[in-house]
């Protein structure tokens, strides 16, 4: 399984992209029930390589859509499975990531390519990004996404220990390990391929 990982972020110190990181390294050191580490190739993408103008639909049609879209299209596209954490911002997507998905969308509008999907959130409040995931589960199926699980994980800097990587809160932590254990009939698939 060819799986593509990202932070909706363009945060230097994003805590999703922390959380994707270690979901990452439980899927790498075969720690998720079901998933074999040998059978789960990994890619991650930075969204800071896909910085781009505003949209706007004058921008589009004096200029086309940026190469950069493009390249977030076709990433997506050669992946088998996609693992995202929202960011939120006064309860909604980063800029920087709904920016790259409104000009994706103008290339087709499943940005998603029909991938299945675990979309993660967090943030060091209580509502741990709540407000953006819903949205972005729900919207999902626009979109051409299957998504198998969503998890947000609340108040990040008391759940999450930044020197080890790694969720110390256990609920969370085998909560984190049963949505990643979806992927696993993603494998089975790619396997029989």
């Amino acid at each position: 399984m060819k799986l593509l990982a990202f932070a909706a972020s363009n945060s230097s110190q994003s805590i999703n992209r922390q959380l994707v990181d270690y979901a990452i390294r439980l899927l790498t050191e075969g720690l998720v029930e079901g998933v074999p580490a040998s059978e789960v190739e990994i890619s991650t993408i930075d969204l800071n390589d896909f910085e781009m103008p505003i949209y706007s639909i004058d921008r589009q049609n004096a200029d086309g859509i940026p190469q950069p879209a493009h390249d977030f299209y076709d990433t997506i596209g050669a992946a088998d499975a996609l693992l995202i954490s929202f960011a939120e911002h006064n309860g909604s997507y980063t800029v920087a990531y709904k920016n790259v998905f409104d000009w994706a969308s103008r290339i087709n509008m499943r940005v998603y390519h029909d991938k299945p999907i675990v979309m993660l959130s967090t943030s060091p409040g209580g509502g741990g990004g709540g407000f953006v995931l819903r949205s972005a589960a729900h919207l999902a199926q626009y979109f051409g996404n299957e998504v198998l699980a969503s998890l947000s994980i609340p108040r990040f800097g008391e759940n999450f220990d930044t020197a080890t990587g790694t969720l110390n809160d256990p609920d969370l932590d085998a909560q984190l390990r049963d949505a990643l254990a979806t992927f696993a009939t993603v494998v089975a698939e790619e396997s029989e391929t």
